[in-house]
């Protein structure tokens, strides 16, 4: 190797025409979240090239512009929830925080996605009571007081606590159904319990969206298994206006021995609700699913099924239901073979009280189906 050169280089011209060496420089590569594997922070552009992209990088194809001069590389995927909200963390301003479905999906919920129910990207909220910052695409601003007890930092994003983040969500929330969903699947994650958040609601005097805070409470559960199962609920309780509905409650013969979990559970005819997704509809799944009905049915339970198109229109439904609770009613109270009191021997996971006493190799046992 001639004197001068080093591995990495490249010379123009030859004997008397040497430009010097032209060093190739290479793509800062910010590194992934530690225990967050795929989620990578923003970085500024950085001339040198040593913290950040240069500017002529950034401007190419393998970096990606988020919010207000921040870059992340092209490849980190941008509909990952999580990763949406790590980009906005980056413009929260000092006295602010990521609020809402941005700092529940931070937070570890399930099933927060960042989407509505009609397909479109929820922007991520910054609450912010004391610093101008401008809305943008992506972006929601609020300037709704913010409690320094409120702020927490979790790998270095800051954002409102489990309680103040879905608060926000549910008094925003277009309608009951969506606001009861948001406790549902914040009590699933156990973060929140309706305990909790309504104390909370208590100190919210003259919040926007408090009275539908506390409505929705009135018909939240906290064991839900899945966000189809809210559908189903409220599709009885709120439209139907059926009481003692419970959401997978444990069922048992009269020996003690489990028959199963149904999604819901009409306490007062004995009628069982299940949601059945595309992967009940064939295969070895279904004829699980028959099985399971049949169980129920020899106990004395009547059985009604919902579909996804049941969601969209819930009629027929609404008159399954009604005609099974019709014959749930006819049945002599000596051939119902069931009750939900368990043994002795069976742990409770109902509620989030409940589950945040498990040990964590209970919960890995029990909690896998919700897992």
């Amino acid at each position: 190797m001639r004197p001068g050169l080093t591995r990495g280089s490249k010379t123009v011209g030859g004997r008397g025409h040497d430009l010097g060496m032209v060093t190739r420089r290479e793509h800062f590569r910010p590194p992934e979240i530690l225990g967050r594997p795929g989620l990578v922070r923003p970085v500024r552009i950085d001339p040198s090239g040593m913290s950040g992209p240069t500017r002529k990088q950034a401007r190419g194809r393998l970096w990606r512009r988020t919010f207000n001069g921040w870059y992340v590389p092209s490849h980190v995927d941008g509909t990952d929830p999580r990763q949406r909200a790590l980009e906005a963390a980056s413009v929260v301003p000092t006295d602010g925080a990521l609020t809402g479905w941005a700092a529940l999906a931070w937070s570890g919920v399930k099933w927060v996605d960042g989407i509505d129910r009609y397909g479109a990207s929820m922007p991520a909220t910054i609450v912010t009571p004391g610093h101008y910052t401008r809305a943008r695409g992506g972006i929601a601003i609020s300037h709704e007081r913010l409690l320094p007890t409120e702020r927490r930092t979790d790998t270095s994003v800051v954002l409102t606590d489990p309680l103040r983040s879905t608060a926000y969500e549910v008094r925003y929330a277009p309608n009951l159904l969506e606001a009861v969903r948001w406790i549902d699947l914040v009590a699933a994650s156990d973060l929140v319990s309706i305990e909790e958040l309504t104390a909370y609601a208590a100190t919210l005097t003259a919040w926007t969206g408090v009275e539908h805070l506390r409505e929705a409470l009135a018909h939240a559960d906290e064991n839900v298994w899945s966000p189809m199962e809210v559908d189903l609920r409220l599709t009885w309780t709120v439209r139907l206006r059926l009481g003692h509905v419970v959401t997978n409650r444990a069922i048992f013969d009269l020996e003690g021995r489990h028959i199963g979990t149904p999604d819901v559970l009409d306490l007062e005819r004995g009628v069982v609700g299940e949601y059945d997704g595309g992967v009940h509809l064939a295969g070895k799944q279904r004829a699980k699913d028959l099985v399971r009905e049949g169980a129920f049915r020899r106990a004395g339970l009547e059985y009604v099924t919902m579909i996804a198109a049941d969601r969209r229109d819930p009629t027929d439904f609404k008159r399954r239901t009604l005609e099974a609770r019709a014959r749930a009613l006819r049945l002599p109270a000596d051939e119902r073979l069931w009750t939900i009191d368990p043994p002795r021997w069976w742990v409770p996971t109902n509620t989030v009280r409940d589950r945040r006493a498990l040990t964590q190799a209970q919960r890995a046992h029990f909690l896998r189906r919700v897992a």
